[in-house]
């Protein structure tokens, strides 16, 4: 049975005044949770917890981000996060602070057998 990814969400979060990249992610993840909801699960009896949920979260400095404070904001599934570089900090030198934005991608895969999903046209 091959892995199907059945959502994609993308969102952005940030600390304005801490430097916090964890917390910049955490809010990048929560961004990207409330543009979905899976409904399928309860409509088709699916148990949540075949689903594995892929994180990918990019901000400029990824060894500065707690993965599994990341991964504990997933309500459900199997996380697996990974931090890249990307996302952007603003740099304020009039108030000596660093704005981090972070961007996040959160792809949620279920095993699915192929032959038993028939798309009509």
């Amino acid at each position: 049975m091959n892995e199907q990814r059945i959502i994609l969400e993308m969102g952005t979060g940030n600390d304005l005044y801490g430097e916090d990249y964890t917390k910049a992610a955490c809010r990048a993840v929560q961004d990207a949770l409330h543009h979905s909801s899976i409904v399928l699960f309860k409509s088709l009896g699916i148990d949540h917890r075949e689903m594995r949920v892929e994180v990918t979260i990019g901000v400029q400095h990824p060894e500065r981000v707690d993965e599994k404070v990341v991964s504990a904001e997933l309500p459900r599934g199997r996380a697996e996060v990974r931090v890249v570089h990307g996302g952007l900090d603003v740099h304020d030198p009039e108030n000596a602070t660093t704005h981090v934005i972070a961007t996040a991608a959160v792809a949620a895969m279920l095993p699915i057998d192929g032959e038993l999903w028939l798309l009509n046209n």
